[in-house]
């Protein structure tokens, strides 16, 4: 495994694979088992995975299928939305879910960060951390980037990590689904005051942004519109790099 992981994301909706660009406007690309699949031939060491709906629509989480999903994967998953409460992430790591992803509860809840860190582990909790720019600075959403708090991206990071989260994903809406690189200035600014890992999403276009992020301070990389979309026309193809490529160009 590398030290700087290299993460796919995928987008459920429906039972469907989904993607956006700046949260908005999500077309379907295609199955996620059959993606799973493939991500498994490419020997992917980590996947995330988050229902888009979940929040917004106060969705169950589909619990039958996600087993499904992690039946398939030879990889860890890391599993998000709709999760609101210890017995919904007890259930999820029992069908073999290896980390839980807040993102609306840990605002709304922050203390749920806090019980699941307690009674699963630190390791297995993360905090997505969804940011916007605004004419106030950047600022983060809640409910799949629909509804503003009143924290900026350094005082959220700060509270996940207070509360026990075990990493967090910063997620760039401005950039999601654009592949012109990642916001390297969020990572700078949060990165050196945290002591828990930091995951940047949003932007990824090649693994030249993976060496960037590292460098800005960034543990891991998570991309979802770089490992579906293929060419300008964003046509659909998965991949992943090779890994010896990925090791030569990291420096692992």
């Amino acid at each position: 495994m590398l030290r700087t992981r290299i993460i796919p994301v995928l987008l459920l909706k429906n039972r469907g694979l989904y993607k956006g660009i700046n949260f908005k406007n999500h077309t379907y690309v295609g199955d996620p088992i059959n993606t799973v699949k493939i991500f498994n031939d490419k020997e992917v060491d980590e996947l995330v995975i988050l229902d888009i709906e979940a929040s917004i629509k106060n969705k169950e989480i589909d619990y039958d299928y996600l087993q499904e999903v992690v039946s398939e994967a030879f990889m860890p998953i890391a599993y998000g939305g709709g999760i609101n409460s210890v017995d919904q992430a007890r259930k999820l790591f029992s069908i073999g879910i290896e980390k839980v992803v807040l993102n609306s509860s840990a605002f709304r809840n922050p203390a749920l960060i806090s019980q699941l860190a307690e009674t699963f582990g630190a390791q297995s909790v993360v905090v997505s951390i969804d940011i916007k720019k605004s004419l106030f600075g950047a600022q983060v959403y809640i409910k799949s980037g629909t509804e503003k708090t009143n924290l900026n991206p350094l005082q959220a990071s700060l509270q996940a990590e207070k509360y026990g989260a075990g990493e967090i994903i910063l997620n760039d809406i401005d950039k999601d689904g654009t592949r012109s690189g990642y916001n390297l200035e969020y990572v700078k600014a949060i990165a050196k005051n945290l002591k828990i890992p930091v995951i940047v999403c949003g932007g990824a276009k090649s693994i030249d942004d993976f060496i960037e992020a590292k460098k800005a301070g960034a543990h891991a990389c998570a991309a979802g519109a770089m490992f579906i979309y293929h060419g300008p026309h964003r046509a659909v193809l998965i991949s992943y790099p090779k890994y010896e490529d990925l090791r030569k160009a990291l420096g692992e």
